[in-house]
């Protein structure tokens, strides 16, 4: 099921939908994967301030650059900074892509990581945050690249050539197994990409996003 919200206060509104999630859930640990770019980071420094038990979570990241993680271009390092730094979370919770290492050793430790955890089953996030590009692009997930179409893995490397570099990225069958997918997107050109997806045009990598059971809620800023 798609929602889609258009705020007027998309930073609160964005930490009210992720307080809310991690609140209502049952489990004793709860999964959470986190999105890098610009959008995210005045969200990520505002959870710092609410009163969650990070104790119980398990974070991971759904792209990252081939950098390391003290690198400026980190979604690591990024969420790191912002948020990581400032919470009680276990170290052992959380579960980053080594972007150092060959991207396709990378991709091959981090799914390796995630299916010793989820144990035979596929790994459920029970919240995805995801951002999107102007071209319509998730994750790393990016127009006419070879990772749109894995149906297998759960992490994967992917060329992009438009811009000439290796990514690291979640495959649509991982994002597809979530429980809930919050989208954040802000602009006018972002805006258009998911009224015309919503409306019918399946060419862009956002129209991939479609969970198995779970719901996916569009904000809008």
């Amino acid at each position: 099921m798609n929602k889609v919200i258009n705020s007027d206060n998309f930073v609160s509104d964005a930490v009210s939908i992720i307080k809310s999630s991690i609140s209502r859930s049952n489990k004793s640990q709860f999964r959470l994967s986190l999105c890098g770019g610009g959008t995210p980071r005045a969200i990520y420094q505002a959870l710092v301030k609410e009163e969650i038990l990070w104790e119980n979570i398990e974070v991971t990241f759904s792209d990252e650059r081939c950098v390391p993680p003290d690198h400026e271009e980190s979604n690591y390092k990024m969420a790191a900074d912002t948020l990581l730094s400032k919470v009680p979370i276990k170290e052992s919770n959380v579960i980053r892509i080594q972007g150092e290492l060959d991207p396709v050793e990378a991709a091959h430790q981090c799914e390796l990581t995630l299916r010793k955890r989820a144990l035979g089953e596929v790994y459920q996030h029970d919240l995805m945050l995801l951002g999107m590009g102007e071209d319509g692009h998730t994750a790393s997930l990016f127009p006419q690249t070879n990772a749109l179409n894995e149906n297998e893995r759960w992490v994967i490397d992917n060329y992009v050539p438009e811009k000439g570099v290796n990514r690291v990225t979640f495959s649509f069958p991982l994002i597809n197994a979530s429980r809930k997918i919050l989208v954040l997107a802000t602009g006018e050109p972002k805006k258009k990409l998911v009224s015309d997806m919503l409306n019918g045009d399946n060419t862009l990598p956002i129209s991939k996003i479609a969970p198995d059971i779970g719901d996916v809620t569009w904000l809008l800023g």
